[in-house]
């Protein structure tokens, strides 16, 4: 009792809700990861019975899950690149160009977030459609780009405009050219934005389902599509191994990437100047 007086009722509370959250969003994972290695779990058990990776040996043996899981990382890998070659440059210009209803556009990067996505997917089957792009890799790709659009605008473009122009300016007073000073000064200083919006866009692609189903149904079948058959057709403990294979990508690049994905890179990211 003494030490709850010594701690204060306020860092008692706060203690209080960080275990609620901490058992609210690591409830499930942990609950995940029990079921994946799981080989016979029955209630009332608390726990596992028996610890199995039959399930993991089913899963990595069927053709389908391997390919979908080198397919999607070739496509995530695609359009992050594709992404930044497209989307840094413009980025840049919002940042260093003021241009008529440069807000405006900036702004219009968001609406592909503000819709319900099945709906702004058909629209663009329609149009995918008539210019025979359904069922092609290319198809594939775009509808991705679609959804990455605003990470790789929004964020890098706070990114450069945090990058104090004094400092590119002092660099062409030495004779740096305009190349140069954006090189070893202006991009440098932005990476650590570029880096997020780049870790971000190549998640979100991993987990693009809707729209990869619908324009690339039949031939192109990722681990998101090929997850909801495992869910549907087989037990649970399947649908477990999966889960992980899919999230395990995530988990890791974001270990990898923790100095990078900061509050501060993330807020100022959405920032609208």
């Amino acid at each position: 009792m003494w030490y709850f007086k010594a701690v204060g009722k306020r860092k008692l509370i706060e203690f209080i809700i960080l275990v609620i959250f901490a058992v609210f969003f690591m409830g499930p994972l942990l609950n995940l990861l029990l079921l994946a290695f799981t080989g016979k779990w029955q209630y009332p058990a608390a726990l596992p019975q028996s610890w199995s990776l039959d399930w993991w040996k089913f899963v990595l043996s069927k053709d389908e899950v391997v390919k979908s899981i080198g397919l999607s990382f070739l496509i995530a890998t695609i359009v992050t690149a594709l992404s930044i070659v497209i989307c840094i440059p413009a980025a840049y210009a919002f940042a260093r160009i003021r241009f008529p209803l440069s807000r405006f556009f900036l702004f219009s990067f968001l609406l592909t977030h503000a819709f319900p996505k099945m709906g702004l997917y058909v629209s663009i089957a329609v149009l995918f459609y008539k210019v025979g792009l359904m069922n092609t890799m290319a198809g594939v790709v775009l509808i991705h780009i679609v959804n990455t659009l605003m990470f790789m605008t929004w964020i890098p473009s706070s990114a450069f405009r945090n990058v104090h122009q004094a400092q590119e300016e002092s660099a062409r007073d030495v004779g740096a050219s305009p190349f140069r000073v954006f090189w070893s000064v202006t991009f440098p200083m932005a990476l650590p934005g570029i880096m997020v919006a780049s870790i971000f866009t190549f998640l979100h692609s991993l987990d693009e389902a809707q729209g990869t189903f619908l324009v690339g149904i039949p031939d192109f079948r990722t681990m998101p599509i090929v997850m909801y058959a495992i869910i549907s057709d087989y037990p649970s403990t399947a649908g477990a191994v999966f889960s992980i294979i899919l999230t395990l990508p995530t988990i890791v690049l974001l270990l990898a990437a923790q100095r990078f994905v900061t509050a501060d890179v993330m807020s100022s990211g959405f920032q609208m100047k």
